[in-house]
């Protein structure tokens, strides 16, 4: 997957909605927030609420607006809001859609049997990696773990694995498949949108563990 020996897993934590989980995410270790700008999701944000939830991040924490089949006009409305962010495109955007923003973005990809990824990723060669989710009726933030051996080993680009992913499985998906980034929204939440500090400070030192684990088989 392109990924270093030695590499540290970098971590999203996604679908905030309130200032204390911003704060508590990022005392936790994350390296992005994502924050949800679909309207059938009860993550769900507006991109002025974005704006002010990403106002809170330090240096280097990247904020990521995640969209799915948006608008002309709600693409727009984010990039005005949150002009640094990395954008996530994640309904049936084709590449072009992906493309007319003009700015890096990540491709989400909704893993299934005989879903050929690899012909997915190269009609998606200006993604600056790709995201995969489970498919799951609504567009991901559903819980649950696809079957990582769909995941090819040549993956031409930077593999953000998501899915279903919490504080007890992440170990074992970062140890297996050595992703550029991990992804995790319901496995760290005490309700929808709102997110458990104890269960992201767990889900981070997991990553980290695994990480470390990794380094010790490699000296």
């Amino acid at each position: 997957m392109n990924v270093p020996d030695i590499h540290r897993t970098r971590i999203k934590i996604c679908g905030l909605t309130r200032e204390v989980d911003v704060d508590e995410a990022v005392a936790c270790g994350a390296d992005a927030i994502g924050f949800v700008l679909y309207e059938r999701s009860p993550r769900h944000v507006t991109p002025q609420r974005a704006a002010e939830l990403v106002r809170r991040l330090p240096p280097f924490v990247m904020p990521v607006c995640l969209l799915v089949n948006a608008s002309p006009e709600l693409l727009a409305a984010t990039l005005d809001a949150v002009p640094n962010a990395l954008l996530q495109f994640h309904g049936d955007e084709t590449p072009e859609a992906c493309r007319v923003s003009g700015r890096p973005y990540l491709r989400a990809a909704r893993m299934a049997p005989g879903f050929d990824l690899l012909d997915f990723a190269a009609r998606h060669p200006d993604a600056t990696g790709l995201l995969l989710d489970a498919h799951v009726e609504g567009y991901g933030g559903g819980g649950k773990v696809f079957d990582w051996s769909l995941i090819p080993a040549n993956v031409p680009c930077p593999v953000v694995l998501s899915g279903g992913l919490n504080p007890a499985n992440v170990i074992d998906g970062v140890m297996a498949l050595r992703p550029w980034a991990v992804d995790v929204s319901s496995g760290v939440e005490s309700a929808k949108g709102i997110k458990d500090a104890a269960l992201m400070r767990r889900f981070c030192e997991a990553v980290r563990e695994a990480d470390a684990r990794i380094a010790d088989s490699l000296t």
